[in-house]
């Protein structure tokens, strides 16, 4: 590391490091190198670059041949990262970077990086799923949505008021479930490159609570369904209202669909939840009991043992009753990027029971 007195052992780094110098003579051949390409550091450290890792490209052509770091153009810089093939058809990432002693000067090391394809081959399969989803589930509403106004164009006359009115309604709602899913696409893709935006204020989550809960019950499901526990006093809370209400939203609506019995809805000061249950979050800091936790429970069948691990990941079903599987995940996104934590475990009473934290914030312009 530069400048800090600690010198970086290659065998340290996740990704591949192969190093040749002036005379193309292989220096460096790390562990993760001879991981990824299956080759031993001592058979290749003093042979010739392109003998120790004699790569082609998709087209069968020698890849040092073709861009010669030793000879061509002494204003190059290196090469961009691309899918190469070691002999037996092993596929690797590689680039590598020129390092002369001053530009257009004479080549002093060529720097090569290697990486596997696993996790690239991961991240293209859980975007086409991603994908397979989304056009299965844009499907049946665009589907309803086409078919519904086509024929109220076509035979607009045909129909009374009553049957207008219950085929515009349904097209409004299948509208608000494509708007819905847009939402949640943008939501994962902002998670995944980290840009999730919060826009905090001080939020009451007991009031939250409340307020989701008489949505609920406003939509006919009984009010003898829920169960609300508030544990004063519960300190001020600085977050995002509409992503809190986000996730209050998903894990209520999960309870009510997937749960039986009482639905149950804690909001209590983290301090007291984790020391009562003798629960810390791992990896977590210690300003996470210093917070609010809420946690919402149901009688239902609950969630299999064996399935909890998989519960955020994407497209996680509990049930076959529809849903495109990537709400839990988002929460979790939601949450994190909060600086908090969430889980799931077993109800007392059999049912799932989902519990999250988020710390005690400080406004921005306090700080």
């Amino acid at each position: 590391m530069v400048g800090s007195g600690v010198e970086l052992d290659p065998d340290d780094l996740p990704d591949g490091l192969v190093v040749a110098d002036d005379r193309g003579r292989v220096t460096v051949f790390n562990r993760a190198a001879a991981r990824i390409t299956g080759i031993a550091p001592d058979a290749v450290l003093g042979v010739p670059l392109e003998r120790a890792l004699p790569l082609e490209d998709m087209d069968g052509r020698r890849w040092w041949q073709t861009t010669d770091p030793y000879g061509g153009l002494a204003v190059r810089s290196g090469q961009p990262e691309r899918n190469l093939l070691l002999p037996g058809g092993r596929e690797v990432l590689v680039s590598a970077r020129y390092v002369r002693e001053h530009p257009a000067g004479p080549l002093r090391r060529v720097v090569v990086a290697l990486r596997g394809t696993e996790a690239r081959r991961r991240t293209e399969r859980s975007h086409a799923e991603l994908i397979a989803t989304v056009a299965h589930e844009l499907r049946s509403p665009l589907t309803s949505v086409k078919g519904f106004t086509a024929t109220l164009l076509a035979k607009w006359e045909r129909f009374n008021d009553g049957q207008k009115r219950v085929m515009l309604e349904t097209v409004d709602a299948d509208a608000d479930r494509v708007t819905r899913l847009i939402a949640e696409l943008l939501d994962i893709s902002r998670i995944d490159a980290g840009r999730l935006e919060l826009r905090k204020q001080v939020v009451d989550l007991g009031a939250a609570v409340r307020r989701h809960v008489e949505g609920k019950v406003a939509a006919g499901i009984p009010a003898d369904r829920f169960d609300i526990r508030i544990s004063p006093p519960l300190g001020p809370l600085w977050a995002d209202p509409d992503k809190v209400d986000q996730v209050l939203a998903n894990l209520l609506e999960n309870a009510v669909r997937h749960g039986e019995g009482t639905v149950t809805i804690e909001v209590a000061p983290a301090k007291e939840v984790v020391e009562a249950a003798g629960w810390e979050p791992p990896g977590t800091p210690p300003k996470i009991l210093e917070g609010t936790a809420v946690t919402v429970s149901d009688e239902g069948a609950g969630i299999p043992e064996d399935s909890m691990p998989r519960v955020f990941t994407r497209f996680w079903r509990g049930s076959k009753r529809g849903g495109t599987g990537l709400g839990l995940y988002i929460v979790k996104g939601i949450v994190e990027a909060h600086g908090g934590s969430i889980r799931v475990t077993r109800a007392p009473g059999g049912g799932a029971r989902f519990r999250f934290i988020l710390p005690a914030g400080v406004p921005e312009f306090m700080l």
